[in-house]
């Protein structure tokens, strides 16, 4: 389990508003975030059509030109 060194930010009122964390545990929650969704994405399209790599290549570039045009 990840531990968070945190330092609260109060308002003039003493009212928590804002947490700030150091930027290395900040990087270890995106990683495990990204791990998360792509994992989630994999279990969504387990039974969906699958393309051969040269499929999904000719794929990518059609997006990537239709992106830049």
């Amino acid at each position: 389990m990840l531990s968070f060194h945190k330092n609260y930010v109060l308002d003039e009122y003493e009212k928590t508003v804002a947490v700030q964390i150091p930027i290395v545990e900040f990087e270890q929650i995106e990683k495990v975030l990204e791990n998360y969704g792509l994992a989630k994405l994999m279990d969504e399209t387990q039974n969906d059509e699958r393309l051969s790599g040269e499929a999904a290549q000719q794929y990518y570039q059609w997006l990537k030109n239709d992106v830049e045009s």
